[in-house]
């Protein structure tokens, strides 16, 4: 099993939500963080002068899937996260030794 973690631009979570579903991916987790990369933050103008912001807001989803799934799921990913400029985000594949569920006894370890 691995775990796909994806950094993305929060306006584009909700398309790759609704590709999740269509493609009968079970379950999500989803966390609102924010960070930096290349684009190294933002600066706004104000009329009393600029503002440099550091970090942007992201979403984080969190999905397990088995290894044979690891490829699809990237490539639905950036499907539907990506607008093709900086700050599109990251995609990062973990492995997942086990899973175990809190409400049943089940244990799962692929």
């Amino acid at each position: 099993m691995k775990m796909v973690v994806a950094v993305i631009r929060p306006e584009k979570v909700e398309g790759v939500l609704n590709a999740l579903e269509e493609h009968d991916v079970p379950g999500v987790t989803i966390t609102e963080v924010s960070g930096r990369g290349e684009q190294g933050g933002i600066c706004l103008q104000y009329r009393a002068g600029k503002m440099r912001v550091h970090t942007l807001p992201k979403t984080k989803l969190e999905i397990v899937v088995p290894d044979s799934d690891v490829d699809m799921l990237i490539s639905l990913i950036r499907g539907y996260a990506r607008t093709g400029e900086k700050g599109d985000g990251r995609i990062f594949v973990l492995p997942v030794e086990a899973a175990a569920w809190v409400r049943t006894d089940e244990y799962l370890t692929e």
